[in-house]
């Protein structure tokens, strides 16, 4: 059975753990922790575990880079490489401004949308068409700068909100990789 590889998008410091640019990173740290595994260093520059979606399930690598946001595609480059995953089994997990706060979103390739982290993915691996867990955490208030407002965190509010979509995107990614995309947007674009 082919291994599939989830990668969760984050700036790797302390000082950055809660914000909304470290979403995606939150989301994998969350799947590992349901599926009971846990990260190790890994040659590629990246946090990994390896684990099954379920007890005798698809083969499934969570990664997470050990560099900063905008230098995460060599990364991801490696471990898909280490692992021999295509671009049709890696989902990409990250934050996006151009969803409302908390939406969750599924696709297949496309633009990066400003978004440094996936342009340094898709320049590093070479293809935009990996699949994409979007994560939403609505746009800057007024004119505050977007690569500030990413770095900061949530309000306890917004917090509740960014939870339950943390949870919903774990259950995405599981069903990604279990179902397929059409079935997961189905599933996950209705609500």
């Amino acid at each position: 059975m082919d291994r599939w590889l989830a990668v969760g998008l984050r700036n790797p410091e302390r000082q950055y753990s809660g914000t909304r640019h470290n979403v995606g990173g939150d989301a994998v740290r969350l799947l590992a922790a349901r599926l009971g595994v846990g990260f190790k260093p890994h040659k590629a520059g990246a946090e990994v575990a390896d684990t099954l979606t379920r007890p005798g399930g698809i083969p499934l690598t969570l990664a997470l880079p050990s560099r900063y946001m905008n230098s995460s595609g060599g990364p991801v480059q490696a471990v898909q490489a280490f692992y021999k995953v295509g671009h049709e089994h890696l989902v990409v997990v990250h934050d996006e401004i151009d969803l409302p706060l908390a939406a969750l979103r599924l696709k297949r390739g496309g633009g990066t949308a400003g978004h440094n982290g996936l342009r340094d993915v898709v320049a590093r691996t070479g293809s935009p068409d990996f699949l994409r867990v979007r994560i939403g955490v609505g746009r800057p208030p007024g004119r505050q700068d977007p690569a500030d407002y990413v770095l900061k965190r949530f309000h306890p509010k917004e917090r509740e909100e960014i939870d339950v979509t943390l949870e919903l995107a774990v259950d995405a990614i599981l069903a990604l990789v279990e179902e397929g995309l059409e079935a997961t947007q189905n599933r996950f674009h209705a609500s």
